[in-house]
């Protein structure tokens, strides 16, 4: 199924989104993402519960992933339908928090918002420090507007996403006493970032390459209250390292990289592939969430 039917998706050519989320950087961010998730005790318990990253860590990381992607380069119908399936999905998603004894549900949402937060801030980070370097004044404000057109397909109100970077700043500081670690948390972060080898060598060695550029990337507080800090000699050496590999990887319009993806995450893999090789949709124009639903409906 192509991912560009109808149109451009929500945020189209030249968006800061599209330039964002198709770069390699993007791989370091996502593993940042999913791991720091996990200071939320929440989410930490819901993922425990389903157990998906130890059974299936490479189905399970590459279709959260893929859906980001889906979501940022898509046709705005196609972007729908995968967010309204992981809604289905974390609908059975509900539980007891250990820690307080509360209940989560997956689709609560202040749990979509800082899943929705942590993932886009992660790959603009990543992708400032690692890629090509920080956007323009301008294209950052489009990128966090872009964000909230991104949280329509979520429970979370877009409102209450960051639209600025001190908007994020201001998030991150209002939920810190909020977050904590817990042994379901202790247990994924360390295994997200340095996978077992039984679980296969592709994804133990990628792990390895990419969690140092991620926790370089994460502030001091977070890393010792994970148990993954590494020295600063080593965030000093991954920099350059990172930097280049990313290069080599942009070469000849992303095909090392689709090669690396095609191991790693192999659907996601083809939707960036899609994305890279498509040609102008039906409708060469942008759409909102709203618009793309009312076309699923009469489709």
């Amino acid at each position: 199924m192509s991912i560009r039917r109808d149109d451009y998706g929500f945020f189209g050519p030249g968006s800061p989104t599209w330039k964002v989320w198709v770069s390699p950087t993007a791989l370091i961010g996502f593993q940042r993402a999913v791991v720091l998730e996990h200071f939320d005790p929440f989410l930490a318990a819901a993922v425990a519960d389903s157990a998906g990253i130890y059974t299936d860590p490479t189905g399970r990381l590459d279709r959260t992933l893929a859906y980001f992607l889906t979501v940022a380069v898509a046709d705005g119908r196609t972007a729908v339908e995968a967010a309204d399936e992981l809604m289905r999905v974390h609908a059975k998603a509900k539980g007891v928090e250990p820690i307080s004894g509360s209940r989560y549900s997956a689709n609560n949402p202040d749990a979509q918002l800082w899943i929705h937060v942590t993932g886009w801030h992660s790959v603009l980070k990543c992708y400032e420090r690692y890629g090509p370097g920080p956007l323009s004044p301008d294209e950052e404000a489009r990128y966090w507007a872009e964000s909230r057109i991104a949280a329509e397909l979520q429970t979370c109100k877009p409102s209450d996403v960051p639209a600025s970077r001190d908007e994020v700043r201001q998030y991150f500081a209002d939920v810190r006493n909020k977050l904590c670690t817990s042994e379901h948390a202790d247990r994924a972060m360390h295994y997200l970032l340095w996978t077992p080898r039984d679980r296969g060598v592709r994804l133990w060695l990628g792990s390895r390459i990419l969690a140092p550029a991620a926790i370089a990337t994460l502030p001091k507080w977070m890393r010792h209250m994970g148990k993954f800090d590494q020295p600063a000699a080593v965030d000093a050496a991954i920099t350059p390292i990172a930097q280049a590999t990313v290069r080599a990887l942009s070469l000849n319009n992303y095909r090392p990289m689709l090669a690396v993806a095609r191991r790693l995450v192999p659907h996601t893999a083809e939707i960036l592939a899609q994305h890279l090789s498509a040609g102008p949709p039906a409708l060469p124009q942008t759409v909102t969430p709203a618009e793309a639903r009312e076309r699923l409906v009469n489709a």
